[in-house]
């Protein structure tokens, strides 16, 4: 069951992003790390309503944010679509106890179908350049790989901007 997350589910939340982090680190992926996701940037989430969370017997299993706030470092990237009525998705997160069963992919439908139920024109996104598993992972749902971005405080290394269009 996917749901809004709700602010009791803040340290649940943040303690799910610091296992992921640690376990991207163990596997030589600096996507996350100790500035990146901040509990300031999740209490921001589910002040704006837009964090949601997949439950497996009681337990957060993973989170998506769905937003339509454009974030600063988007502004030069050359999507496919127009820049209005565009979904983003930010922090889609399984903790390591529960990755390899489908619930990033459970989370993603929901987002796509979410998307589509609300006529936005497409679903935009990024991930790490150097997360190969991410990379393949959205490929694979008919995401277009755009341009690069990059977040110093995370990576030296860029992320790279996909869009799946959705009202073609």
């Amino acid at each position: 069951m996917i749901k809004k997350v709700l602010s009791k589910d803040v340290e649940e939340i943040y303690a799910l992003t610091k296992s992921c982090a640690k376990h991207l680190i163990e596997n030589n992926i600096f996507q996350w790390n100790e500035h990146y996701p901040s509990l300031e940037v999740l209490k921001k989430d589910i002040e704006f309503q837009q964090l949601y969370k997949l439950e497996i017997d009681n337990t957060i299993a993973g989170i998506v944010v769905l937003t339509e706030i454009e974030d600063v470092e988007y502004k030069n990237v050359k999507w496919l679509t127009e820049n209005n009525n565009n979904l983003y998705i930010h922090r889609l997160a399984v903790h390591p106890n529960f990755q390899g069963k489908g619930y990033a992919k459970q989370l993603m439908d929901f987002a796509e179908n979410f998307a589509k139920e609300n006529s936005y024109n497409s679903v935009r996104l990024d991930t790490f350049s150097q997360n190969l598993k991410n990379l393949k992972f959205y490929k694979n749902r008919n995401y277009k790989q755009l341009e690069s971005i990059y977040f110093p405080k995370q990576s030296k290394f860029p992320f790279y901007c996909f869009e799946l269009v959705l009202n073609a």
